[in-house]
């Protein structure tokens, strides 16, 4: 539709324009640190889950907060949307109560309990394409839920911290968990096990995240130590390994595909947000933040990116310093 307040004209994605962005806006009224955020798949709302207890609705094409929500009884740590544009799945942050809660932001009403963990949930993921969702936790199990009940549907076990992911199809799901081991399960067919393991030779430590490129052809895997491990999904063999200074405590960092799966964005430690090229392996841009981004996350279909620290940014292309290159030969080479 005209009147869906996209931009009009597409800008390829570029090592140029990569280090172009900036911080288009930043939301600086969160009383602690985001410990998670996500971006609906096909509209412009963007969902904050922040250790001051709120969950934030914003608006990224009009930068505009559209909703705070506390959850005060129960905290809150991992947030994703469902396929609804307001509502959403997430995690508590309180130690005694592992309940998944799916919760409608627009009337501020519990829609359902999934209760089965036994310990903190570490990674959530929604099916892109069902009403299926993920979860595994500290308890080290991954459990499979449906929306539509409060059930468990399956329970998959696993050693050490888990981290899930679909991919777009929702055909497929990994699991990943601690030595750099990525089991592969069909979607459908997951009570028959495994129809293919990955392994990332060499990495000892636990997987904090793992992630599919949009086209599936791409898998990242993050670790706790501060790898960011990028794979081919079909062989699983393991083309370039990027390293970030860890986080204290051990905290986790989040990796990103960029939509054209030609880029991977991560905070690090250090406090910087790094992205390189995949197809290459070489480092495109370093952007100082000072607080640490542990939720490092690129809008899907759009040339903008989140990170979550004290505070909330949207990173998007300043066109000025794209300007120089407008109207030049684009055949020659400025060497």
């Amino acid at each position: 539709g005209q009147c869906d307040g996209e931009e009009k004209f597409s800008m390829e994605l570029t090592e140029d324009v990569i280090r172009s962005m900036d911080i288009g806006v930043a939301y600086k009224d969160y009383n602690g640190k985001i410990s998670s955020l996500d971006f609906h798949q096909s509209n412009n709302y963007l969902v904050t889950a922040c250790d001051d207890e709120s969950i934030r609705l914003f608006d990224t094409a009009s930068g505009t907060l559209q909703k705070t929500i506390y959850s005060k009884k129960y905290g809150v740590d991992l947030i994703c949307f469902t396929h609804h544009p307001t509502s959403v799945l997430y995690s508590s942050k309180n130690g005694w109560d592992e309940s998944l809660r799916h919760l409608s932001l627009m009337d501020n009403k519990y829609l359902r309990y999934f209760k089965g963990h036994h310990d903190r949930v570490v990674s959530l993921c929604m099916s892109p394409k069902s009403e299926m969702f993920m979860s595994g936790s500290l308890d080290h199990t991954v459990l499979l839920w449906d929306l539509r009940t409060d059930k468990c549907q399956g329970l998959i076990r696993v050693r050490g911290r888990p981290a899930v992911a679909y991919d777009e199809q929702g055909l497929v799901f990994a699991i990943s968990s601690e030595g750099g081991l990525i089991k592969m399960f069909d979607a459908r067919l997951y009570d028959k096990g495994p129809f293919d393991t990955f392994v990332v030779e060499g990495e000892k430590s636990d997987a904090s995240g793992v992630k599919f490129s949009e086209d599936g052809r791409l898998m990242l895997l993050s670790t706790i130590d501060g790898y960011i491990h990028i794979l081919d999904a079909y062989q699983g063999t393991v083309m370039h390994s990027f390293n970030v200074e860890a986080v204290p405590d051990s905290g986790t960092l989040e990796a990103s595909f960029s939509p054209d799966g030609k880029f991977v964005i991560s905070g690090s430690g250090n406090g910087n947000i790094h992205a390189w090229s995949v197809s290459n392996g070489k480092e495109v841009a370093c952007w100082m933040n000072g607080a640490i981004p542990a939720v490092v996350k690129w809008a899907p279909r759009r040339l903008m990116f989140a990170s979550g620290s004290s505070m909330l940014s949207l990173w998007i292309p300043d066109l000025s310093k794209l300007v120089t290159h407008v109207g030049s030969n684009p055949s020659v080479s400025h060497s």
